[in-house]
């Protein structure tokens, strides 16, 4: 038996007046998610344990059946993981947006926590700035791929309060700034950070355009540790993902983490190159998750249609090939569709709806539902109920 998970993150929205109050999943074209849903069990599952902020680095922990309750211990170290950052024990890891603050009226508004999904290239210079300007003996900065990047703070301190940017924009950043014991540290290495972009952006001429303005530091924690997926699950397999967070975990479950050119994690990500590399993995392994992140950014972006194209490219690109291809290559296989948490056009951050998802078995018809299409609304009328979202994976994995 194999088997696929495509976790689609940040898909489930809510109902937008511009769409005739529909979801941009609902108003998606999705020909393919629907022929799957025919002949799959399909319900909605929680991700987010009770007291727990909703995120990727919660939602993916429970979807590969880790209980976030007993192993999260804060999301920049599990990036720290995937770039190979080998953290001491009393090292505290954050993670270092590179954003958009604009003075507005006399205030300072997040306006982007991404830097307008600055490119690598230009990431990098700005990284190689803030080395020669931030690192010291204590501090020490470590790149990663467009904003996403990694602070480390040699026994720093582990009282300090922060905000992820992504939950801010629009806003006045003054009241989340950086807070509790040590925290003046961290405020004072992000005004320096400031100056260096600046006066970066004023001496290098093709970063005169670039929105970044500042670093943004978050998600602190420490060097966490997973049992391995293998002695959980009794299967081994691979991981396909874009983004440092995702394989982090992948790495600290022991599983293959699968490098794939042009993955990005945006709306211009290689989908034919991470669909072949998954199949592959099925040759040698017999698990494997394909992690899509654009319906999570254009979500945080605020703009539906862009989340409906991400969807649709979802749909058309992802899970098309994979039926299609698994149907050639294998008579047995199961394929599970779904996501970390819902990111709402209209609140440009996650919140904590249950998400829909389906099970797809090519030995049985499980249609359990009656139901023609796969949405937030169909998945809520099923009846099926997961509240402890990383039991899931396990009853994928039922034979």
């Amino acid at each position: 038996m194999k088997f696929l998970l495509i976790q689609a993150d940040g898909m489930p929205d809510r109902p937008i007046k511009e769409l005739g109050n529909r979801t941009p999943l609902e108003a998606a074209n999705t020909p393919n998610l629907d022929k799957l849903i025919k002949l799959s069990k399909m319900g909605i599952v929680n991700h987010i344990p009770k007291g727990m902020k909703s995120g990727s680095d919660v939602g993916n922990l429970s979807i590969l059946g880790y209980n976030p309750e007993k192993f999260f211990t804060g999301r920049s170290p599990i990036e720290a993981e995937s770039i190979g950052i080998n953290l001491e024990p009393n090292d505290i890891c954050y993670r270092c947006n590179l954003v958009t603050i604009k003075n507005k009226n006399g205030k300072e508004i997040m306006e982007d926590h991404s830097a307008g999904h600055i490119k690598n290239t230009i990431s990098k210079q700005i990284i190689e700035a803030l080395r020669e300007n931030i690192e010291n003996d204590e501090f020490k900065i470590y790149e990663g791929v467009s904003y996403r990047h990694i602070l480390v703070w040699k026994n720093g301190m582990t009282e300090i309060e922060t905000t992820a940017p992504h939950d801010i924009l629009d806003k006045n950043i003054i009241q989340y700034l950086p807070s509790g014991p040590g925290s003046v540290r961290l405020r004072d290495l992000m005004r320096q950070a400031k100056v260096a972009i600046k006066k970066l952006k004023n001496e290098v001429p093709e970063l005169k355009s670039s929105d970044c303005s500042d670093v943004w530091l978050w998600g602190q924690g420490k060097k966490p540790k997973l049992p391995k997926f293998k002695s959980i699950h009794k299967i081994g397999g691979s991981i396909i993902s874009a983004v440092d967070l995702v394989k982090g975990i992948g790495k600290l479950a022991g599983l293959n983490v699968l490098e794939v050119d042009g993955a990005t994690g945006y709306l211009d990500t290689n989908y034919k190159g991470k669909v072949e590399a998954a199949i592959k993995s099925l040759e040698n392994d017999d698990f494997c998750m394909i992690h899509i992140e654009a319906p999570d950014e254009t979500g945080h972006e605020g703009d539906y249609k862009k989340k409906i194209q991400a969807i649709n490219d979802l749909d058309n690109k992802v899970v098309g090939p994979i039926i299609d291809l698994m149907e050639n290559k294998y008579d047995e296989y199961k394929i599970c569709v779904v996501s970390d948490h819902p990111t709402p056009c209209e609140l440009r951050t996650h919140s904590y709806e249950y998400v829909p998802f389906l099970i797809f078995d090519s030995r049985l018809n499980n249609n359990n539902h009656g139901k023609e299409v796969f949405t937030e609304k169909a998945a809520n009328e099923s009846g099926i109920v997961e509240h402890s979202g990383h039991e899931l994976l396990f009853s994928f994995f039922q034979s």
